[in-house]
């Protein structure tokens, strides 16, 4: 799941509207902007593939019935009401998905730089909906007509990223897998957002607790990783920190609940429960490579064959990417420098290195194949 990223200046004016007072909408806020606005330039090739977000927010909307019948039939509700999806983007068109969520009856306040951006955006998405009002109201245009208005009263724009944070109860991140980038981001929202809200991120690699270091608010916050595709897979990690309260957890726990998940608990320890398994499962099948003891096809056949998985590891690897997975690994292998499983793979640093990362890339020339193996 991945997009790219542009460049911004720093945002100044707002334009957003307000809540739903009666409390009968759920407000979701979701946070548009570039890491020029809050952060220091990062190296671009950091940004040629990171999380794309798309699926959850997807997720959340499609789900929300059962958020809202936990809102009226709980007396006090533990479940954030209020939630900011904190992304980066680039492509105009990656706004126009956001009409499910107005569709859907929520608040949604899309924020960026540009003006021009934005304008550009809710005209996507205007154009968006009469395309699917001729399919959902054929035989009933004054209905469909009804549903693009009040779709739209539902969407307002911003270019203050600081303001859309002030009024939110959870901040789910997700950016760029790197560190020092989601730690920049973080302690920025942290000057604005208000005590009680809860930080979580979607890392799928990165240890909670350094994340959660960098904010005044380590007991409330935690981890919130979910799987692609967001609207076909029920789990959720949710990853508690040893500083991380029992009712932020259960906060989480409730969260992830109320949009449909099955979620479990896991400690923060590296890759959480599904990675830490899957990561070094790829690894250590390009060693088997590496080692010349069987070829890529067969690797791959023998498990979705013998093993019954969908994929094969090379497969699977090149789907997620060789440069996300060389990033997981490499700083698994920072922190513990010593266990096997989190051993880097020449293969996979060349071809990082000659900027092979789409998919495919894996399955190269004999020749190209041989000289990485080889250089061990």
């Amino acid at each position: 799941m991945f997009f790219h990223l542009s460049e911004l200046q720093n945002p100044a004016a707002s334009k957003r509207g307000s809540a739903d007072s009666s409390g009968e909408k759920r407000h979701f806020s979701f946070l548009f902007s570039q890491v020029e606005s809050f952060l220091p330039s990062p190296p671009p090739q950091i940004f040629e593939r990171f999380n794309d977000f798309f699926f959850l927010v997807k997720c959340i909307i499609l789900d929300s019935r059962s958020f809202s019948s936990l809102l009226h039939n709980s007396g006090q509700l533990s479940a954030p009401t209020h939630i900011s999806l904190v992304v980066y983007d680039l492509d105009v068109e990656f706004y126009f998905n956001f009409q499910i969520a107005a569709a859907s009856g929520h608040t949604v306040v899309l924020v960026d730089q540009s003006d021009e951006i934005l304008k550009k955006s809710t005209k996507g998405i205007e154009e968006s909906l009469k395309r699917v009002t001729k399919k959902k109201f054929a035989d009933k245009p004054e209905a469909g007509a009804e549903f693009i208005e009040k779709t739209l009263k539902n969407l307002t724009t911003s270019t203050d990223a600081v303001a859309v944070v002030h009024s939110t109860d959870l901040v789910i991140e997700a950016i760029v897998e790197n560190q020092e980038i989601k730690n920049e981001l973080f302690k920025r929202l942290d000057k604005f957002a208000p005590e009680h809200t809860i930080f979580a991120s979607n890392t799928s690699s990165l240890q909670i607790t350094q994340l959660a270091n960098s904010t005044t608010r380590q007991d409330r916050f935690g981890g919130l990783h979910f799987f692609n595709p967001v609207p076909m897979m029920k789990l959720v990690e949710v990853i508690k920190t040893p500083m991380t309260s029992q009712k932020t957890f259960e906060s989480l726990m409730d969260f992830s609940k109320a949009v449909g998940k099955s979620p479990v608990s896991c400690k923060d320890t590296p890759g959480f429960i599904v990675n830490r398994l899957l990561v070094p499962y790829m690894m250590e099948a390009v060693r088997l490579f590496e080692r010349g003891d069987a070829s890529k096809e067969d690797i791959d056949v023998a498990m979705k064959l013998g093993a019954g998985y969908p994929m094969g590891p090379f497969e699977l690897l090149d789907y997620v990417g060789l440069d996300t997975s060389k990033y997981i690994i490499d700083g698994w292998h920072a922190l513990e420098p010593n266990n096997p499983l989190f051993a880097p793979s020449p293969l996979v640093d060349k071809l990082v290195e000659e900027k092979k990362l789409a998919r495919a890339h894996l399955y190269v020339s004999e020749e190209s194949t041989h000289s990485a193996c080889n250089s061990r």
